[in-house]
């Protein structure tokens, strides 16, 4: 995992795919809010998390699982776009231009990156620095 930060604000962190599902297996969601797992604690399994559960408390994310509506995003943030990439280059400089962060998962066939605010990644315990 590396994490960086960008002079506009914002960092950027980079997960093996290894290291993705680590993250997510790592997580429970109950009563609408996601926690880190503790160990030896039971969990029931519809409190379990993937890449779906995960889609709900994200600010935006580009994922061959879940689709992420980059074009309403893109609305949402009152910009536009030629081109999907154009567009998802927009929406992160628009997040990250905001202090939030950007996961992005190395080793797989298609991108897959997730902007979560600063709150969240370091709520489900990824390194954010001074949040």
């Amino acid at each position: 995992m590396t994490s960086t930060p960008r002079p506009e604000g914002g960092s950027v962190i980079t997960l093996d795919a290894a290291q993705w599902q680590a993250l997510l297996d790592s997580l429970y969601e109950r009563d609408n809010m996601l926690n880190i797992r503790t160990p030896g604690a039971r969990y029931h399994g519809e409190e379990t998390v993937d890449a779906y559960t995960l889609s709900a408390y994200a600010e935006a994310f580009q994922s061959a699982e879940v689709d992420g509506d980059v074009w309403g995003t893109l609305e949402d943030i009152d910009e536009t776009a030629a081109t999907e990439e154009e567009a998802w280059q927009r929406i992160t400089d628009f997040y990250l231009g905001r202090g939030c962060v950007l996961v992005r998962v190395s080793g797989l066939e298609e991108p897959e990156e997730w902007i979560l605010a600063v709150e969240m990644a370091a709520r489900v315990g990824l390194p954010v620095g001074g949040a």
